[in-house]
């Protein structure tokens, strides 16, 4: 009986830390979604005419979502598919290999947009490529917003 008890709570212990770590890690995804977010807000209401261009703002941007998109694809290993609230569709893990590459077309959009805008002008160009390629990859691999 003791060493059932023992193998049941050596069981229990790791269930909880795989657990906590999926937790952090989706945690840690998130946060980094949180940021880039918060960085794109101001030049999304720009783009839309309710707000000044800042380019400034518009460039903090783009560097922000160049260092994601270099740390992100690591934050999804298999071991996070669920929990912490996660938005993430199993098709992540199912198309690996494309979800991943989308983050390198994302950093190469932002990296060209980044170059390319120096004004209002060519900020109206630029702009919605990059945002392109976050809603086609919001649209395959995040669950909708309700």
């Amino acid at each position: 009986m003791l060493r059932f008890a023992s193998v049941a709570a050596v069981l229990a212990v790791g269930a909880t830390a795989v657990y906590a770590q999926n937790v952090a890690v989706i945690k840690e995804r998130q946060k980094l979604y949180e940021s880039q977010g918060k960085a794109v807000k101001q030049p999304n209401a720009a783009y839309k005419g309710t707000d000044e261009l800042d380019l400034d703002k518009v460039k903090a941007a783009l560097k922000l979502i160049q260092d994601n998109a270099g740390k992100l694809p690591k934050l999804f290993p298999d071991d996070s598919k669920t929990g912490g609230d996660t938005e993430a569709l199993p098709a992540i893990w199912e198309n690996k290999k494309d979800f991943e590459e989308r983050f390198l077309k994302l950093a190469e959009a932002a990296k060209a947009a980044e170059t390319a805008i120096s004004d209002e002008a060519t900020f109206k160009s630029e702009w919605p490529k990059v945002l392109g390629v976050c809603s086609e990859c919001h649209k395959k691999y995040r669950k909708e917003k309700k």
